[in-house]
């Protein structure tokens, strides 16, 4: 979606978020089945037949002893999740600070301030360049149902 105000182009981006190799998104439901109860649950799963096939990743779940393994996904989870559920506030959090690192590698950096805007449920940035025209970006966070 976006929108253009005077000096003002909004932009809002649906991001859809993939979980890493060796994991799945599992959606928590009710008893009904109607509705999420605690949200999005990041669930390690078994990739014992890929990693005989392809090689190119060990399994997390059969693999305890692998040390490099064991950080990577303990990373992952104090870094995005809460209690192994996705923790939106945690996901913006890290979104905003990676957006910060990346754009002063930008040469378009020396041409445009970039301000994080203050939110925890989305990432809200803001360009302002010379001329006093402000581009607005808003990431919008979605996992997809069957991921």
């Amino acid at each position: 979606d976006w929108s253009i105000h005077e000096n003002s182009i909004t932009y809002r981006l649906l991001v859809f978020l993939q979980p890493p190799p060796g994991h799945s998104f599992s959606q928590e439901l009710d008893t009904t089945a109607q509705l999420p109860v605690r949200g999005v649950r990041l669930v390690q799963e078994c990739t014992c037949t890929r990693e005989q096939l392809l090689g190119d990743i060990s399994c997390f779940l059969h693999h305890p002893n692998d040390k490099l393994l064991k950080d990577q996904s303990s990373y992952l989870l104090h870094t995005l999740c809460t209690d192994s559920y996705l923790d939106l506030e945690k996901i913006v959090c890290w979104s905003q600070q990676l957006v910060r690192s990346a754009w002063l590698l930008l040469p378009q950096s020396h041409h445009c301030q970039l301000t994080v805007l203050p939110s925890s449920e989305s990432c809200k940035l803001q360009l302002t360049s010379s001329s006093k025209m402000n581009i607005c970006m808003e990431m919008i966070f979605a996992v997809q149902p069957d991921s």
